[in-house]
């Protein structure tokens, strides 16, 4: 997947095994938030890791852990240029996954990130995402060898903004914007494919992923595999 400063699309891969009757979406659930607040909390704990520690620059699976807290465990994407990464990991059971199978952010930051000198109003950023996500095909999910396409569904965000953090004056800064100061923005809006994962069984699982989309923005395609532990976690 190409990187182009502040904007990425990412992949996220879903990791374990699925429990028949366990699946649940944010939406039919009582504690977590609807899937379009979901999507902006996701791109807000990717935003606020710095580069040099983020989980979406991690092609081994080493940085997974990094900014997880709460009662859901974000899963990262990929944001280097071949689109392929073989990571390995462990997650904690008892605690639901959300991650995007393919998705694309966008927030107001003038003669930035493709954007020119005049502030986007919020109906242009919705189209700016909305372009490549409209291209996406070849969508596909296997998880220990077994197809699970009908876990993917689109989820277009609500508005929300980003915190970035910096290291200094420019000309770059520690953060996946990378010629971004420190700050916060909004209006920020997101479209792609997500998936929300219960908690898995314990254990070993292999995914494998791949996704493409073709647009004027760009060509793009994705092949990983995921190598995961779910691992009982002590309270003492």
């Amino acid at each position: 997947m190409r990187r182009t400063k502040c904007l990425f699309t990412i992949i996220g891969i879903v990791l374990g095994l699925m429990t028949p009757g366990r699946m649940a979406f944010a939406d039919d659930g009582d504690s977590l938030p609807p899937l379009p607040v979901l999507t902006g909390q996701w791109w807000q704990w990717a935003y606020s890791i710095p580069l040099s520690q983020n989980p979406l620059t991690d092609e081994t699976g080493d940085r997974c852990m990094i900014g997880q807290r709460g009662s859901i465990w974000f899963l990262a994407g990929v944001g280097n240029t071949t689109g392929l990464a073989t990571r390995t990991c462990s997650v904690p059971e008892d605690i639901p996954l959300f991650f995007p199978v393919i998705n694309i952010v966008n927030f107001n930051s003038p003669n930035h990130c493709f954007n020119g000198p005049t502030p986007l109003t919020l109906k242009d950023l919705r189209k700016f995402v909305a372009t490549p996500i409209d291209g996406v095909s070849n969508k596909s999910l296997k998880v220990d060898g077994q197809f699970k396409n009908n876990l993917i569904h689109r989820v277009q965000s609500e508005v929300f903004e980003v915190a970035l953090p910096g290291s200094g004056p420019g000309p770059s800064f520690d953060n996946l914007c990378v010629d971004l100061p420190e700050g916060i923005y909004s209006p920020a809006v997101d479209d792609g494919y997500y998936v929300l994962l219960a908690p898995l069984s314990r254990g070993n699982h292999t995914i494998h992923f791949q996704a493409e989309s073709h647009s004027s923005f760009g060509d793009f395609t994705q092949n990983i595999t995921y190598n995961l532990t779910v691992e009982k976690v002590s309270l003492h």
